[in-house]
């Protein structure tokens, strides 16, 4: 162990690949000696794993399938030993349809993230390393989507496309990726013009080559840490969207949409919207600790600060 520490921090490294290793050992110890940072991680952590095994952690199924008197009287049944977070009015189990629910909130933020961020990414470098009518047009039509509230966009497309997981997903995704665009445009403005560029120019790398091999890799670490702290934002976007019935819908185990089915009784049965609540407070708070913590060890002007 004391070898491999040495190898990884030796102050100069054989190879490039050594020195990689060395410089993401560096950022785990500040990223590790960041308690708020910790927390996140564990929380996002404890999310994933939540959702691979969420059919053998949940006690029952989505759906309880009961009739007549054993529907009547496994209603609305308050938290217990054999149900944790209580029935709702389908004598349906909570935190099974909780625990089942991560599995959709990790499906919306995977999608959204492996979308968003790509198309704004290159819009981004592109506008910014061309720039001319390149970036006038490019940069016009990222204005028209940021001239609206993300939200109330994103509430306009889910119900212009109908009701439904797929449709909330699109419009998340549509309306996110400006943000990803101004991000990148700003880092590739200040790196286009430097002399490590005009040298690869020099030796021949076309326009493409530079934006893909040099100008990209640059900017990735700030698209890293934004796309963490918009995971927040993505989930409570997705809640609100099924919340408002424009998400994934009944009998579903969307927790948007369970806190929805659960707020008519929320003075009688409070454990139907309670429970939704707090988990996704939970996760959008681990994903803003997480994205802290990323930013720290990623932002080369606060290497030092752990």
């Amino acid at each position: 162990m004391t070898e491999l520490k040495g190898w990884l921090l030796a102050e100069n490294p054989d190879s490039r690949t050594q020195a990689a290793f060395g410089r993401g050992y560096l950022g785990w110890l500040r990223f590790y000696h960041n308690p708020l940072a910790m927390i996140g991680f564990v929380i996002v952590l404890a999310l994933l794993l939540m959702a691979i095994f969420a059919p053998y952690i949940a006690p029952e199924d989505v759906t309880s399938g009961l009739t007549g008197d054993a529907l009547k009287n496994g209603r609305f049944l308050p938290p217990s030993a054999e149900h944790w977070f209580g029935t709702d009015g389908q004598a349906n189990d909570v935190f099974s349809r909780i625990i089942i629910g991560s599995r959709i909130t990790l499906f919306i933020v995977a999608i959204v993230i492996f979308t968003a961020p790509v198309l704004g990414f290159i819009i981004g470098t592109v506008s910014g390393y061309f720039g001319g009518w390149v970036d006038i047009l490019l940069m016009r039509i990222t204005d028209v989507f940021l001239a609206f509230p993300k939200l109330v966009l994103a509430l306009a497309l889910a119900a212009a496309l109908g009701r439904g997981l797929e449709s909330a997903i699109f419009a998340i995704a549509i309306t996110s990726w400006p943000a990803y665009a101004r991000l990148a445009r700003a880092e590739t403005l200040t790196i286009r013009n430097t002399d490590y560029l005009a040298a690869a120019k020099l030796q021949g790398a076309g326009h493409w080559r530079l934006i893909s091999g040099h100008i990209m890799p640059l900017c990735l670490s700030s698209l890293i840490v934004r796309v963490t702290l918009d995971m927040a934002g993505i989930i409570l976007t997705a809640a609100g969207l099924g919340f408002l019935g424009l998400g994934a819908q009944p009998p579903t185990p969307e927790w948007g949409a369970m806190i929805a089915e659960g707020r008519d009784y929320i003075l009688s049965y409070w454990w139907l919207a309670t429970f939704p609540g707090i988990a996704i407070f939970t996760v959008a708070l681990g994903f803003n600790l997480l994205g802290d913590g990323l930013r720290d060890v990623l932002d080369p002007k606060s290497g030092g600060q752990h």
